[in-house]
This record gives structure tokens, C-alpha cells and sequence, in this order.
């Protein structure tokens, strides 16, 4: 009883300490962010690997998204005898749930796992401990950035995901469906409001936050994680953590933003 009551008062403090250690990390990374000086070039990079470079996976994922949510609705609709709202449908499903989560989870695979990687081995050979007897702030240098790259990307591929989605539904429901184009757009037109776009920005933006956030912080505390340690074993298993964290806290997050805002 005695050792079952220490392992949980050990499980406790250590979740206390990350909890508390990822907190500060946060504020700390937020606060260099607004700090001058401002430099431009870093961030314009870091637009260029978390967005640019993932453009071609949006566009490739968010097509078929949009192309079997039209195929899967027109059968569903088709059984109320409501196949003229399968526009409304295709666009609702990607405006206020499917584009910002789809999104940020091909994000996190394929630009997330990279900077865990990318920080984490900086701290296993020292890189990150040189900066700071340089006097340059790993904060400001290194992780600010990508902060700001993440916030402005992540709404942005949020963005080219739902428009070539929709053009997919569009293609299987109006080419193969014979589903009136006038309809479809229509009623697109008659659903969608203004509050279904925000919260598929809002979404985007607290999405590309926590995936800068959790990858980041898994990378730069990789010598303070238990699970993870130096070496090419503890990289690999710290960017896993880091992917599979930071898909479950969009999906949780997904559901609190969706229950607040409807």
C-alpha cells in the first residue's frame, strides 16, 4: 500500500513539474514573440517549411475529403429525399470541423514531427547550450519564429483545404452524382454564415498554436523527458510523444471550441 501511495504521489509531482515546465515554456515563447527586435527573414522561413511545404499534402487530402463527404452525404440525404443540400453538407462538414482538424493533424505529421526532431536534436549535441553561452536566447532565436510561422500558416492551409474540398464535393456531386450546380452552390450559399468561418479560423489558430507549442517543448526539455533521453532512441521517441500528443490535444480542443461556440 505504502509503495502504491509513493508511485502515485511520484506520478503527481512529475506531472505537476511538465505541467508547470511546458506553462512557463509557453509564456516565455509568447513574450519573445512581442519582444523587439523584429526580424523578418526567420519567420519567413519558417512560413516556407510549416506552409509552403505543405501545400501539396492539403491540397492532395483535402480534395478527397471533399470528394467521399459528397459521395458518403448524397446516400444519406438521398434517403430523406434532400439530395439538393448536399452543397451545405460538403461545406459545413469541412468549414467547422473537418478543414481546421484535417489540417492540423497533416501538419503535425508532416511539419510537427520535423521541429521535435530539428530541437531535439539540437539539444543532444549541445547546440542550444552554445547559444546560451553566446548570449543569444534560444527563446528569441529559435522558437519565436516558429510561433508566429505556425499561427499565420496554419490558417492559411486551413483555408486552401476547405476551397479545394468543396471543388471535390462539387466534382463527385455535380459530375458524378448529376447533382444541379445551381443547387449545389445555393444552398452552400443559404447555410454557410459568417459564425461557421470564424470558427474554423478560431480553430486554425488555437490548432497551429498547440502544435508549435507541444512539438516545440518536446524537443527543447528532450533531456528533462523520462520517456525520452539523448540519443538518436530518445530523439525518435520524443518526436512520437510529440505527434501523438499534440493529435489528441486538437481533438480535444476541437470539441471544447465547438461546444463553446454553438
Amino acid at each position: 500500500m505504502l509503495k502504491l501511495l509513493e508511485k502515485l504521489g511520484y506520478e503527481s509531482l512529475y506531472l505537476l513539474e511538465v505541467t508547470g515546465r511546458m506553462g512557463i515554456f509557453l509564456f516565455s515563447c509568447l513574450g519573445r514573440v512581442l519582444a523587439p527586435p523584429y526580424k523578418l527573414n526567420p519567420v519567413i522561413r519558417q512560413i516556407h517549411f510549416i506552409g509552403s511545404r505543405s501545400v501539396f499534402v492539403i491540397l492532395f487530402t483535402g480534395t478527397f475529403t471533399g470528394m467521399v463527404l459528397a459521395l458518403q452525404g448524397y446516400y444519406t440525404l438521398r434517403k430523406f429525399g434532400s439530395e439538393g443540400l448536399l452543397g451545405s453538407a460538403v461545406a459545413l462538414s469541412l468549414l467547422r470541423e473537418l478543414g481546421p482538424v484535417l489540417t492540423a493533424l497533416m501538419v503535425i505529421g508532416r511539419a510537427g514531427s520535423a521541429i521535435t526532431a530539428e530541437v531535439g536534436i539540437m539539444r543532444n549535441s549541445e547546440q542550444i547550450d552554445a547559444l546560451e553561452c553566446m548570449a543569444i536566447d534560444p527563446y528569441k532565436y529559435l522558437i519565436a519564429p516558429k510561433f508566429v510561422a505556425g499561427l499565420i500558416a496554419m490558417p492559411l492551409l486551413t483555408f486552401i483545404f476547405d476551397v479545394v474540398g468543396i471543388f471535390g464535393g462539387w466534382a463527385v456531386g455535380v459530375g458524378l452524382l448529376d447533382i444541379n450546380q445551381g443547387t449545389f452552390f445555393q444552398s452552400m450559399y443559404k447555410a454557410v454564415a459568417w459564425q461557421d468561418i470564424n470558427m474554423g479560423i478560431i480553430k486554425a489558430l488555437i490548432f497551429g498554436l498547440l502544435m508549435i507549442w507541444i512539438c516545440s517543448v518536446k524537443g527543447y526539455f528532450l533531456h528533462l523527458d523520462r520517456s525520452g533521453g539523448f540519443g538518436a532512441e530518445g530523439v525518435s521517441r520524443t518526436t512520437t510523444s510529440a505527434v501523438v500528443l499534440s493529435s489528441v490535444s486538437i481533438l480535444v480542443w476541437d470539441y471544447l471550441i465547438s461546444a463553446i461556440m454553438l
